[in-house]
């Protein structure tokens, strides 16, 4: 990945994570727990969107696709917890 590519990367993890926390009724998870829950909801992401056969390209659709699976991911974790 080039430098700008990476952060490119960074900044999609970090807004997601954020927008995540914000439906969720968080605060956020600071910027380094924000940018890693959206990387993780971008991989989830992706992976729905593959299965579903939907495709989101560009910045924006990053953003969209990451964080709807960094808002999985939250829904998930918090359903453990409750176990």
């Amino acid at each position: 990945m080039q430098g700008t590519g990476v952060i490119a990367f960074l900044i999609i993890g970090a807004v997601a994570g954020w927008l995540a926390g914000k439906f969720m009724k968080g605060s956020g998870f600071g910027l380094v727990g924000n940018i890693v829950v959206g990387i993780v909801g971008a991989l989830i992401g992706g992976f729905v969107f593959s299965l579903l056969g939907i495709t989101a390209g560009g910045f924006l659709g990053s953003i969209v696709m990451a964080t709807i699976g960094a808002v999985l991911l939250l829904y998930v974790v918090k359903l453990m917890k409750q176990v």
